[in-house]
């Protein structure tokens, strides 16, 4: 059978203020392509369907139009839940879904629950079987207790979630080869901006060697594609959800479990309908330089580094690039600068001209000009005028 692991979706998200409804239907397109072109048999989804626990209509409406896409194809759905989404929400309906193909595992006590596929027989004669495992996302504090967990951790309730597979499957009369979703960070993988964390200070990292002995180990939550061993990866999110993911190859994996287990895992590759662009730069140099012109197309996140902040300069950018979403500034001779900082400003002012001039510079980033000091200095002269009034 083949199966194709993808996770965190994140329907509903927007990016940098733009919203990306047209841009998951279209990831949607390209899913059901695949689907067609690999002759998929089974589409798993590990977690992180909506990007928030209570998701706007129309974006329930784009996963509706996607289960019902798939299973009209006859491809079987396995789907847990992810910290983004409310598993209760999420579940909703699952035993009325499964009878359609679509098979939710948002809950605790379906854990040893499994998907059960036939695969014919093995190499012995016998007739083999697949069994699909679906772990949700598990809080600690709010599973350890329906766990039997004393002390609550990423990796107790980790463990002894899985505990639970391992027995389930100790208990099959027939060869079996299993395929576990979870949705945790597993040690070893590299993360992005767009992951929520899971817990302070990298703790949540559950280790490698909990999911030995699986056929394979389809993981959700980090968003770039990577694999972690043979039979443990991470299928990544399908589109971009932040500028750290701009170089990341966006797609999932296609795998073929038959009656002897494994036999190959390959990428499949999703390209982007909008590319990204992190540029750095002097502003005149990125207005005119030729290398950046594949940049005038995409969303782009822009950092100047002129030494003096530049008048007008998101204006300006855009002018050229005109879907940039975020602009930086880290002036190139920052280092040298001695003390900056707008109280230094205020504590060494000679007179009252220099504070204003300092506190401008200060928001601005950039020195004064003789029209700014002008102005000023009016300012200043119609104060003390008023004040002599009095």
């Amino acid at each position: 059978m083949r199966l194709l692991h993808t996770s965190d979706w994140h329907l509903g998200r927007s990016f940098h203020g733009v919203g990306m409804l047209a841009a998951q239907r279209n990831f949607v397109d390209q899913l059901l392509e695949t689907v067609r072109e690999e002759k998929v048999d089974i589409l798993l989804l590990a977690g992180d369907v909506y990007d928030r626990a209570l998701p706007g209509v129309d974006v329930v409406n784009l996963l509706d139009d996607a289960l019902s896409r798939l299973t009209a194809e006859g491809v079987a759905v396995v789907l847990t839940s992810g910290n983004h989404d409310s598993a209760t929400r999420l579940g909703f309906a699952g035993k009325v879904l499964e009878r359609g193909g679509v098979h939710l595992r948002t809950r605790i006590d379906g854990l040893d629950v499994p998907v059960m596929f036939e695969l014919g027989r093995d190499a012995t004669g016998k007739d083999a079987q697949l069994a699909i495992y679906g772990l949700p996302f598990l809080e600690p504090r709010t599973v350890a207790e329906a766990l039997g967990v004393e002390q609550p951790s990423h990796f107790t309730v980790t463990e002894a979630a899985l505990q639970r597979v391992r027995t389930h499957l100790a208990q099959q009369s027939r060869p079996t080869h299993s395929v576990v979703l979870a949705h945790t960070f597993a040690s070893g993988g590299i993360s992005s901006d767009s992951e929520r964390e899971l817990s302070v200070g990298g703790v949540g990292a559950v280790p490698l060697d909990l999911f030995d002995g699986f056929a394979y180990t389809a993981l959700g939550h980090l968003h770039g594609r990577q694999m972690l061993s043979e039979t443990v990866r991470y299928s990544g999110s399908p589109l971009a959800y932040s500028f750290s993911e701009a170089r990341q190859d966006k797609g999932g994996w296609l795998l073929e479990i038959g009656p002897d287990g494994l036999e190959f895992v390959k990428p499949i590759p999703w390209p982007a309908s909008k590319e990204l662009a992190v540029l750095r730069g002097g502003l005149e140099q990125l207005l005119t330089a030729g290398e950046h012109a594949h940049a005038e197309t995409a969303y782009c996140q822009i950092t100047l580094t002129d030494n003096e902040r530049p008048a007008h300069a998101m204006e300006r950018l855009r002018s050229r690039f005109p879907q940039t979403l975020v602009l930086a500034f880290e002036p190139a001779d920052a280092r040298t600068k001695g003390p900056t900082s707008y109280s230094d400003r205020v504590a060494t002012a000679a007179n009252e001209l220099e504070l204003c001039c300092g506190f401008l510079e200060h928001v601005r980033g950039r020195s004064t000009s003789v029209e700014d000091k002008a102005v000023l200095l009016g300012s200043l002269d119609a104060v003390r005028l008023q004040e002599a009034g009095k």
